[in-house]
C-alpha cells in the first residue's frame, strides 16, 4: 500500500510522467517493431501518471485510481 501511495503522489506522478516521455523519445529513434514496443510502454506510463492512474495498484490490494489511495 505505501508504493501505491507514493505513485499516487506528486513524486511518483512526475517519476511516471518522466519516464514515459523519455521511453517515448527512445522508442522513436529506434525505429522499429521494438521501437513501438517502448513507445507503447512509454505511452501507458506517460497518461497513467498524467491521468493518476495505477495500473498496478490492484495487485497489490490498493485501488486503481490515485485519488482513492489517500
Amino acid at each position: 500500500m505505501e508504493f501505491a501511495r507514493f505513485m499516487a503522489g506528486p513524486i511518483g506522478r512526475l517519476v511516471r510522467v518522466v519516464v514515459g516521455l523519455a521511453l517515448l523519445a527512445w522508442g522513436w529513434t529506434l525505429a522499429s517493431t521494438i521501437g513501438w514496443v517502448v513507445m507503447v510502454v512509454g505511452a501507458v506510463a506517460f497518461l497513467s501518471g498524467a491521468l493518476n492512474l495505477c495500473l498496478i495498484a490492484p495487485l497489490f490490494g490498493a485501488p486503481f485510481l490515485g485519488k482513492d489511495v489517500k
